[in-house]
């Protein structure tokens, strides 16, 4: 009992300097607010500038509303697509001329897609920003949609998709996201599906970035060496007259939640280790209650060894050597999940430890110890997230497309030290549900001999 409780005072001691330390650094990584100077250009493009002199670079985010949930059912596939191929070739340069270009200046450019954005992604040195610039708005302004390029990107595409079935987490994955969300669009690939790529037009491309990429849709975060009022006269200069779209886009409304039943399905594979997730749909990052749900997740299963999950089913029973929960929020209600992998013969064991957890915090709540060392970790581990140029640069871009404020950094820390007991045991008994979830196990389905 005496070694117990030592080694729980040592925990929390080493969790306490830990986020001293980090706090102490916070009045230099984190300055008072806003977090980045915000302005709207006359065509209603969002410009947010964060000037930082520690180093001669620059890295700017451009988010623009035309993730997954913009398309069409039966289009899966589509704004990621359209996102992969904007850096592959413009009306004046080729694919090969923007990667020589890029490699010359020693920059990155990269495009992307994601549930709920697309963005373009830019980090280039100081004296090297006007080259950068230039090559960053051709790609977002001038994409070619070369049907050779799109050929090409289909089958890589296609490929990796085949390449995913043969990874037992990748596939547990998928068929959580089809069974908790159905036809939404969070519950399908974001890459799509062989079928959907190959039916996928260069028209259908070409209608999309038309319809989507359009600069009141869109916000331009910059963060490095740069002065506020010189770079907003460059960004003005490449993207001001970069004309509002007059189409209205719609996305998709939000999922049907499963009512009270526990749906569970089993996936044929020859593997050692049973893959398994199990959840249900969680909520949206507007939901005032994500920051007691975070706190709450924390102490649940996202706080790493310092969590229930990992403590009972890792340290415990040695069944597992990770298992992990999380809230996954967008614009619209995402997924919770816990997902943990173990031998084929310790799944059914395994996963009535974690309902029995889910149980437990809906029924019991939380110490003022797991209160306090969760509050310690989460406040004292946010500097971290603005500690370089990339990080701030995504932050400031969330908490703008998200309208969290741009005093969200120094917020934080009350909006987290403000969650109470009280508030852990209401949230775990609204959002959590181990009466109606999603069970996937992707395992030797005869060793695992799970019970119906």
């Amino acid at each position: 009992m005496r070694k117990a409780i030592n080694s729980a005072m040592r925990r929390y001691r080493l969790i306490t300097i830990l986020g001293l330390l980090l706090l102490l650094l916070q009045p230099v990584i984190v300055a008072a607010a806003p977090l980045a100077e915000r302005q709207v250009l006359e065509n209603g493009l969002t410009l947010l500038v964060r000037s930082s002199r520690a180093l001669p670079i620059v890295t700017i985010k451009v988010m623009v509303q035309s993730g997954s949930l913009w398309e069409q059912e039966g289009r899966a596939g589509l704004a990621n697509l359209t996102a992969l191929l904007l850096t592959r070739g413009t009306a004046t340069r080729t694919a090969a001329q923007i990667d020589e270009s890029v490699d010359f200046i020693g920059a990155s450019l990269s495009s992307s897609a994601g549930r709920d954005l697309s963005e373009l992604d830019l980090t280039v040195l100081k004296k090297d920003l006007p080259k950068g610039l230039e090559l960053l708005a051709d790609a977002l302004l001038h994409p070619a949609f070369e049907q050779g390029e799109i050929t090409r990107k289909v089958q890589e595409i296609r490929a990796a998709l085949r390449k995913r079935q043969e990874e037992p987490g990748e596939v547990a994955q998928e068929v959580f996201d089809d069974l908790v969300f159905g036809s939404h669009p969070y519950g399908r690939p974001l890459e799509g599906r062989e079928a959907t790529l190959t039916a996928i037009t260069r028209d259908e491309i070409v209608g999309f970035y038309r319809d989507h990429y359009t600069p009141e849709r869109t916000f331009v975060t910059v963060v490095g060496d740069v002065d506020r009022s010189e770079i907003t006269g460059q960004i003005r200069a490449l993207l001001g007259s970069w004309p509002k779209s007059k189409a209205t886009v719609k996305r998709a409304t939000e999922p049907t939640p499963l009512q009270g039943k526990i749906v569970v399905k089993k996936v044929e594979r020859s593997v050692t280790q049973a893959n398994i997730i199990l959840g249900h749909q969680g909520i949206r990052r507007d939901n005032p209650d994500f920051y007691a749900l975070t706190v709450m997740n924390y102490i649940l299963g996202g706080g790493g060894f310092s969590s229930r999950l990992v403590e009972r089913i890792r340290e415990q029973k040695g069944w597992a050597y990770d298992v992990s929960s999380q809230f996954s929020p967008g614009l619209e209600r995402g997924s919770f999940q816990v997902v943990l992998q173990t031998k084929n013969e310790t799944a059914g064991p395994a996963i009535q430890e974690v309902v029995r957890e889910l149980q437990r915090i809906r029924e019991q709540g939380v110490t003022d110890q797991e209160l306090a060392d969760a509050k310690a970790y989460l406040t004292g581990s946010f500097p971290l997230r603005l500690d370089t140029n990339a990080k701030l640069a995504g932050l400031i871009s969330s908490v703008e497309y998200y309208k969290l404020g741009l005093d969200y950094a120094d917020r934080y820390r009350t909006l987290i030290d403000g969650i109470s007991k009280e508030d852990i045991l209401r949230v775990a008994r609204t959002y959590l549900r181990p009466d109606g979830y999603v069970l996937v196990v992707v395992a030797d389905q005869a060793k695992a001999a799970l019970s119906e």
